[in-house]
């Protein structure tokens, strides 16, 4: 069951029931978290029951339909609709996924439960304060970092077997699935880095443009930056890319021993 960070001397209540239109004949129910911060109480759980032969195929479909034509206090985040912004990234059905890319038919309860991402400070209903989540990912400074002066009349250039080494790594959306999936995260998460923010650093560290290689890794040898991770595997089991961040960061500990040794 994931950890949701709720406020202070809080606990999640039954809330509303929005019963479907008495003429749907295919509905689905979704269970989904509420709390708005401006009008206090507890947090709920309000019940939203829709005709899905007039929606969409994914949760986000069912979410901007509830906004639309049901209850339009209810507050999410989206943007693109094809999984490539994050913004939609919540817990759905027991799992870290993007709305925009889980298909309603995909979800195994009968009441698909909703909540904002695990760990992180709730802005209101499924918004997850990222405040500290976007401070950790500056933390490593994400960009290519050069000593040597630019060629004067072209970019610089990479091979591409060196530019296969960053498959697997660019790809990533910052959508937070992995870091609020890992309770490593949960324990230490003002002091370690979290999946997502280290396997945006290896991207960095494997780029051949790079020129700022040892830094990078002087900055993650601490032991919480980097060593808080345990091989638990959640974020790469959650991740909505398909991509595996635990591997990321064993090849980070694994440059940092090569080093040692020479």
């Amino acid at each position: 069951m994931p950890q949701f960070r709720l406020p202070k001397n809080s606990r999640i209540v039954p809330g509303k029931d929005h019963p479907a239109p008495s003429a749907a004949k295919r509905t689905r129910t979704f269970r989904i978290y509420r709390w708005n911060p401006d009008e206090g109480g507890q947090p709920r759980m309000d019940r939203y029951t829709v005709d899905l032969e007039s929606c969409g195929p994914m949760v986000l479909d069912a979410l901007i339909k509830i906004k639309n034509e049901i209850d339009p206090t209810l507050t999410f985040r989206r943007s693109c609709r094809e999984g490539i912004c994050g913004s939609c990234a919540m817990n759905i059905d027991g799992t870290n996924t993007l709305a925009c890319t889980k298909a309603i038919d995909d979800c195994r309860s009968k009441e698909i439960p909703i909540y904002p991402l695990p760990h992180l400070p709730v802005i209101k209903d499924l918004v997850p304060d990222l405040t500290h989540f976007y401070a950790q990912y500056a933390s490593i400074r994400p960009w290519i970092r050069t000593q040597s002066a630019p060629p004067p009349d072209r970019e610089r250039l990479q091979s591409k077997e060196d530019r296969a080494k960053l498959d697997g790594l660019y790809e990533c959306i910052l959508c937070a699935c992995c870091s609020t999936s890992c309770p490593s995260y949960w324990w230490n998460g003002d002091r370690y880095l979290g999946p997502a923010i280290l396997l945006q650093a290896y991207r960095w560290i494997v780029d051949s443009r790079d020129e700022d290689t040892g830094a990078r890794l002087d900055e993650l040898e601490d032991p919480f930056r980097l060593y808080r991770c345990h091989t638990i595997m959640n974020c790469a089991r959650t991740c909505p890319k398909g991509l595996n961040p635990a591997q990321a960061i064993a090849e980070i500990k694994k440059l940092l021993v090569q080093r040692r040794g020479t």
